[in-house]
C-alpha cells in the first residue's frame, strides 16, 4: 500500500530526513573488511520528487569520505558536512520526477552520536552489527532517514569468507571467490531506514521448527558454543508465530531471523525481518522469553506497521508490550489482567508527566513509555471486548500493512470497532498524564 508521508520534517530529529521526496528502492553494494574495520559502498537509490521542483536535496550520512555522486547518471554537486549529504543535480528535479541517485563511499563505520549513546554500525571483538534505532542508519550507508519513507532494498556484502551475513530480508544468492563471499539479500516489502538490519559474525544456522507448507521460515544465526542454550530460551517461538499470526493476522514478510551475538547487549534490537540478542540474552532457562515475544511482535507493529514521525512510537513499543502480556497469557503464565495490574502499581509510584502522544525525545524510550503503552491496549480491549478488540487488531495490521500511521489514526480506527466514542479513553491514557484507574471489564476473559 502507499505508505502515508508525514508533513514535515520530524519535531524530534528535524536534521533527519527530507519530506520534499521519497525512496523507493535501495540497492546496496557493500565490501566490508572486519581486521581494519574498513566498509566502502555503493547505493543506487530510485526516488521521487514531490510536489516541488528540486533544485537540491539531502541524503543523511556519517563520517564517510565521499568518492562520487551522480544524478540521474550525470555528475552532481555536493556537500557533505555534519552528517548531511547536499546534493545539487546537474538539472533541477521536476515535480513528482523519478531519479536515481548514485553514491561511492568509503572509510570506518562507527556509531553515530544521540542521546542514547552510539547508535549505528557497531564493530564487534569478531565481527559488526547494525542497531539503528532511531537514528543510526547514516552510520554505514546514505540514506533519507525518517521513518515514514519506506522502501524496498537489496543489499550486497562481500567480506572475508570464515564470516556469516544475516541481513533482513531473503538470501538471493551466496558466492565464494578466492577468500570472499558475497551474500545478496532482498527486502521486497517497505522498509524504514532504520529497520534494516545487518551482523556479520561467525555463527551457525538453525531451523526453528518445521514451518511446513506456506509456513514462516524462521532461522537461528548463534556461536556454536550457544547452541544448547539457544535452543531452550527460542524453542517457543514458532508457537509465538502462531499465536500472533492468530491475533494480529498473516506474518507480513516472508522469512524471520534472530541472531545472537557473542557480546552482551543493553536489549534486544528489532529489525525488519530480523532480531539481534546479546549473548546476555541466552541463559538456557528461557530467562528473556518476554523479549523474544516483544521482538517477535515488532515486526507486526512497528516494522510492517511503521510510525510517521517519532512522536508516534507508544505505536509500536506498547503494542509490542502488550504482545509479551498475550503470549504470556496464551502459554501458561501470568495472564494479561494480573500483568496489567503489575504495570499499573508501578506506574502509580512513578512521576507522571509522561504524554503517550508526544512524549518529547528524552522520554521516546522511557519504561513508562513501554508499560503505559501496554495498559492502553489493555483498557481499549476491556472497552471494546475480546471479540471486537482482536478484530480490530487484525484489522489495524492489515489495512496499514506496509504503511506509516499516527495516533489519530488509530484513534479513528478503534472508533469503527467501539459501540460508543472511544474519545473519553484516549484523551485519558494517550493525551494526558495524570494515570488513570485500573482498567476493567465485565468478563475478563483470557484470549
Amino acid at each position: 500500500m502507499a505508505v502515508q508521508q508525514s508533513a514535515g520534517q520530524d519535531p524530534y530529529f528535524p536534521g533527519h530526513g527530507d519530506h520534499r521526496y521519497r525512496v523507493h528502492r535501495y540497492e546496496l553494494t557493500l565490501d566490508y573488511r572486519p581486521a581494519p574495520n574498513r566498509l566502502s559502498g555503493t547505493a543506487r537509490i530510485n526516488a521521487i520528487a514531490g510536489r516541488g521542483q528540486l533544485t537540491e536535496f539531502q541524503l543523511n550520512l556519517a563520517d564517510f569520505r565521499v568518492g562520487r555522486v551522480k544524478v540521474d547518471g550525470r555528475t552532481a554537486h555536493y556537500t557533505h558536512r555534519g552528517g548531511k549529504l547536499r546534493v545539487r543535480p546537474a538539472k533541477p528535479l521536476r515535480a513528482g520526477a523519478a531519479f536515481t541517485v548514485e553514491v561511492q563511499w568509503s572509510g570506518n563505520p562507527r556509531p553515530v552520536n544521540s542521546p542514547w549513546g552510539g547508535l549505528g554500525w557497531e564493530e564487534l571483538e569478531d565481527g559488526a552489527l547494525v542497531a539503528s534505532q532511531p537514528v543510526g542508519a547514516p552510520s554505514w550507508y546514505p540514506c533519507n532517514d525518517r521513518p515514514a519513507d519506506k522502501a524496498s532494498y537489496q543489499i550486497s556484502v562481500t567480506t572475508p569468507s570464515a564470516y556469516a551475513v544475516v541481513a533482513g530480508g531473503r538470501l538471493l544468492t551466496r558466492t565464494t571467490k578466492a577468500s570472499t563471499t558475497t551474500w545478496v539479500y532482498e527486502q521486497a516489502a517497505p522498509t524504514s531506514s532504520y529497520l534494516v538490519g545487518l551482523s556479520i559474525g561467525k555463527y551457525q544456522t538453525v531451523l526453528l521448527g518445521d514451518p511446513g507448507p506456506g509456513g514462516v521460515p524462521q532461522h537461528g544465526h548463534i556461536p556454536a558454543h550457544l547452541l544448547p542454550r539457544f535452543s531452550r530460551d527460542f524453542a517457543r517461538q514458532p508457537a509465538m508465530m502462531e499465536l500472533f499470526q492468530e491475533l494480529f493476522g498473516p506474518y507480513p514478510f516472508d522469512e524471520y531471523a534472530v541472531v545472537v551475538t557473542e557480546e552482551e547487549l543493553d536489549v534486544p534490537v528489532e529489525a525488519q525481518g530480523l532480531s539481534l540478542f546479546g549473548s546476555n540474552h541466552v541463559d538456557g532457562a528461557r530467562g528473556s522469553e518476554r523479549l523474544v515475544a516483544h521482538e517477535l511482535a515488532h515486526q507486526w507493529f512497528g516494522n510492517s506497521v511503521s510510525i510517521a514521525d517519532w512522536r508516534q512510537i507508544w505505536l509500536n513499543e506498547g503494542f509490542a508490550k502488550y504482545a509479551e502480556w498475550l503470549w504470556s497469557e496464551r502459554s501458561g503464565g501470568r495472564g494479561a489482567r494480573q500483568l496489567a495490574a503489575a504495570a499499573h502499581r508501578s506506574l502509580s509510584a512513578l512521576p507522571q508527566d509522561l504524554c503517550l502522544a508526544d512524549p518529547g525525545r528524552k522520554s521516546m524510550f522511557d519504561d513508562r513509555l513501554y508499560q503505559r503503552g501496554g495498559l492502553t491496549l489493555h483498557a481499549v480491549r476491556c472497552a471494546l471486548g475480546d471479540d471486537a478488540f482482536f478484530r480490530m487488531l487484525r484489522g489495524w495490521a492489515g489495512l496499514h500493512r506496509g504503511g506509516a500511521v499516527t495516533t489519530a489514526a488509530f484513534i479513528a480506527h478503534v472508533a469503527r470497532f467501539a459501540d460508543e466514542s472511544p474519545d473519553e479513553l484516549f484523551d485519558a491514557w494517550v493525551y494526558g498524564t495524570a494515570l488513570p484507574p485500573l482498567p476493567s471489564s465485565g468478563t475478563d476473559a483470557a484470549v
